[in-house]
């Protein structure tokens, strides 16, 4: 069993409330698909992808760290963090801990999709 937690994320407040919820059923949907168990789902409202200190993020590794997640399901690469180094410590932490990421727009996430990704995300910071 693959224990599968989401993560959603809005920037602004120019974008509407919904998209987290729209995020998240997508996600659940291909969660179903594969067979996985979604254990939990984090969000931040908001906020900037440029933070690391999210409340919804830190929740996140925490569930990672105390070993409840297998994978880490998101829309795109970009939900998780928009700059690349932040991306890169984030793909580092979750590997230590065993954990993949997988999302909607890249599939399962490797080491050239943090350097390719994270580099085109930052330019659109």
């Amino acid at each position: 069993m693959t224990r599968v937690a989401i993560y959603a994320r809005f920037s602004s407040q120019m974008q509407r409330d919904a998209s987290i919820d729209d995020q998240m059923r997508l996600c659940r949907e291909r969660a179903e698909r594969e067979g996985w168990t979604v254990v939990d789902a984090y969000s931040d409202r908001a906020v900037s992808g440029a933070s690391m200190l999210r409340p919804g993020l830190q929740a996140l590794f925490h569930a990672t760290q105390e070993g409840q997640v297998d994978l880490i399901l998101a829309e795109a690469l970009d939900r998780l963090s928009r700059d690349q180094a932040d991306i890169a410590a984030i793909f580092k932490r979750l590997s230590f801990a065993g954990v993949g990421i997988v999302t909607l727009a890249e599939g399962e996430i490797s080491e050239l999709h943090v350097g390719l990704k994270g580099t085109m995300n930052q330019l659109f910071f």
